[in-house]
């Protein structure tokens, strides 16, 4: 177990870019293989050794995550709480709805359209032995055409990262920040102060670069095969095809 880390999954937005597979459904409700994609967030979660979870979700079918899942004791929680962001307001903004909940915890904040191929324990137990700061989970994407629709992480001789940029016209490295994000408790105090972007959101960009300001990031480069099932149709699909041959969260 993570002691003191607890979970927050991320299970929001309108879904537009799976338009029109969401039209009657939040999008984290369709299928991956052959459980709903939600499934294998609170897995990735629950092999890390977290119990303890918060689900935000938000628009006309919130209601289906609490038949889907209940309690939560199915999926080896402790404690499931859920929670309603009224209007999309960003990533930031819904992780600012779990703060009672977190209270002086430590968080993993993780998008539930976010599949990976392995697990994400050996990162969850690092974080929960760091001393202080954030811990991000870094992809290698080879195609620079995708790393502009990305946040990349521009680096350092020393291998540190000195900031990250958003949706890059030219990316900085071959990386990119995953939708896993490992905060402390003080997460809550740098959200208030956070403006919002062009679009009207709260970014949770701003925050990373808030702790790499601070000196206090660190960072793990996964392996395997990692996916934004919510990014695009050929995304969602590219996913699905990965994990009914591959699996996910595994070992």
């Amino acid at each position: 177990m993570c002691g003191g880390v607890k979970g927050v999954l991320l299970a929001g937005g309108t879904g537009s870019r799976l338009f029109p597979l969401t039209r009657i459904t939040n999008k984290h409700l369709l299928p991956i293989g052959d459980r709903p994609m939600i499934d294998y967030g609170i897995e990735a979660l629950v092999l890390g050794g977290v119990t303890e979870v918060m689900v935000v979700t938000g628009g006309t079918h919130a209601g289906e995550f609490l038949r889907l899942l209940s309690n939560g004791h199915d999926y080896g929680l402790d404690r499931l709480n859920y929670a309603y962001q009224d209007r999309p307001g960003g990533i930031a903004e819904a992780l600012g709805l779990a703060e009672r909940f977190v209270a002086d915890d430590r968080v993993a904040v993780m998008l539930a359209d976010n599949i990976f191929e392995r697990s994400i324990k050996s990162s969850l137990e690092r974080f929960a032995l760091q001393e202080s700061g954030a811990r991000l989970l870094l992809a290698a994407i080879a195609e620079p055409e995708h790393l502009r629709h990305l946040g990349v992480p521009a680096l350092d001789g020393n291998g540190r990262i000195e900031r990250i940029v958003e949706k890059p016209t030219d990316p900085p490295s071959t990386y990119c920040v995953t939708g896993v994000y490992l905060y402390p408790p003080d997460v809550f105090a740098v959200l208030p102060t956070l403006e919002p972007s062009g679009r009207g959101e709260l970014e949770i960009t701003d925050v990373n670069n808030h702790y790499v300001a601070t000196g206090e990031i660190a960072y793990d480069v996964i392996e395997g095969f990692w996916g934004d099932a919510g990014e695009s149709i050929d995304a969602y699909y590219a996913v699905n095809d990965h994990v009914r041959r591959n699996g996910a969260n595994r070992a």
